[in-house]
């Protein structure tokens, strides 16, 4: 299993991350994600941001910054605020990455913030899974990791495709729209609304 190997060169060179967009494991979701319109991989990052939330914040009760997160970049895809306000929010959920002593919750901070970061430019999708299936690895061991990193794969690829009819059930801030940031839109909206 070529994925596993990388993933224990990675721990054994002490790499903070262990997967990467253009990994086997990885190539066909990032193709998929690619594939999507700018729309569809926002909502999707958002709703997997969200549990990544709410996982956390059962974690660490206290802690605002994971929630703030979550709920600003909700608030910016919906053209509620603006991306100045977000962008701290999202970056506090960073830093409080490099505050943490356990390897997986930061790895899943670092998720959440690249799934909100999403709403700036799609090239941030990719940094959800990766940091999230990073963040089961060190939790499982590398032993005993295989058939839930696979299965959360498979799990990002029929999210994704089911994000289509999410995508067309919200309000979504013009910026979205519109090419942005090198994000060509694949779709018009009248496309989207045809996916299935």
């Amino acid at each position: 299993m070529e994925w596993l190997e990388q993933v224990e060169a990675r721990l054994r060179r002490k790499n903070a991350i262990l997967f990467r967009a253009d990994d086997r494991l990885l190539r066909g979701l990032s193709a998929q994600v690619r594939a999507e319109s700018r729309i569809t991989v926002v909502a999707w990052a958002l709703a997997l941001g969200e549990e990544i939330a709410a996982l956390l914040a059962a974690r660490y009760p206290g802690e605002k910054r994971l929630r703030e997160a979550s709920v600003a970049a909700k608030q910016w895809a919906a053209g509620e605020i603006r991306m100045p306000q977000a962008r701290r929010a999202i970056l506090d959920c960073h830093r409080l990455a490099r505050e943490l002593s356990s390897a997986e919750d930061a790895a899943l901070c670092h998720a959440l913030a690249q799934g909100c970061s999403t709403v700036h430019s799609v090239g941030h999708a990719m940094g959800l899974p990766i940091y999230e299936l990073t963040a089961l690895v060190r939790r499982l061991g590398p032993e005993t990791c295989t058939d839930a990193v696979q299965r959360r794969v498979c799990e990002y690829s029929e999210r994704l495709v089911r994000a289509r009819a999410y995508a067309r059930s919200q309000g979504w801030a013009a910026f979205l729209w519109q090419e942005r940031d090198g994000c060509a839109r694949r779709h018009s909206k009248d496309q989207i609304s045809r996916e299935g």
